[in-house]
């Protein structure tokens, strides 16, 4: 396995310094290491090159659908293979691929597209309180992304095109559950074999969505409802998850086991 960071802006032959430690640790534990300027990632080859037959593992910033073809078509230029080819990659990056698999793990949710009459597709669902993202994010800034009532949706869907740039996909309408405060934790799940930030045993409910979901790196967020039951907040391709309650230590661990 190798793996490829993007690189920093003003140090273009090294990782980007949000992945600066992640990317030192893993190299000295013997697994190979690149960079490259991931918005020019076809103009702008990684250092060091690729090699033929490596297996690349993307470690960076989200991509659009657009952003990783070109990724993809770097690496295989260069006679290597993604470790997650583009399909793979949008089967857990977007919404709508994973929700029919784990529909009764998560929140409710209806796919809603942008030229629909999205104000009457909300008020024909009839919830109290909608939580409203794009294929892949919410809005974190300004008035976010919950609303209570369907004609604060219009306002909601410019505020995602100024703050986000773009509405990726269409928009993923989910049922808004009671979740108790600061419950919520993210495993991920290398190869089949989940893993806790912790290396405690992961609940069943991991352990069931591992079994679910065919990509070979992802990760899972799960949080506690009011009634104590776990539900899968969401999840997504590891390559670009945060380390959220990991530290660099345990996720280098981690992915330096499957190298």
């Amino acid at each position: 396995m190798r793996v490829l960071y993007a690189s920093d802006y003003f140090s273009p032959k090294s990782a980007d310094e949000a992945f600066a430690e992640e990317a030192g640790q893993l190299s000295k534990k013997g697994v190979n290491v690149s960079v490259a300027n991931i918005d020019d990632v076809e103009a702008n080859e990684p250092t060091p090159p690729l090699e033929v037959d490596d297996e690349v593992l993307y470690r960076g910033w989200m991509l659009d659908s657009d952003g990783y073809a070109s990724l993809e078509r770097m690496i295989l230029r260069f006679g290597a293979k993604p470790y997650t080819d583009l399909a793979g990659y949008l089967s857990t990056h977007h919404i709508p691929n994973w929700y029919p698999k784990l529909e009764d793990l998560t929140p409710e949710t209806v796919v809603v597209p942008l030229n629909a009459d999205i104000e009457a597709a909300l008020g024909e669902l009839g919830w109290s309180s909608f939580f409203v993202k794009d294929y892949v994010k919410s809005l974190k800034t300004s008035m976010g992304s919950r609303i209570d009532d369907p004609k604060q949706i219009t306002q909601l869907v410019v505020e995602m095109e100024k703050y986000r740039g773009q509405v990726e996909g269409g928009l993923c309408v989910r049922r808004v559950e009671d979740f108790e405060p600061d419950s919520e934790v993210r495993y991920f799940v290398l190869q089949g074999e989940p893993h806790s930030p912790t290396g405690e045993p992961v609940p069943p409910i991991v352990s069931e969505v591992a079994s679910r979901i065919e990509s070979r790196f992802f990760s899972v967020d799960v949080a506690r409802r009011s009634d104590g039951s776990l539900r899968v907040v969401e999840i997504g391709d590891g390559q670009v998850s945060d380390l959220v309650g990991w530290s660099v230590e345990r996720f280098v661990g981690v992915l330096a086991s499957a190298a």
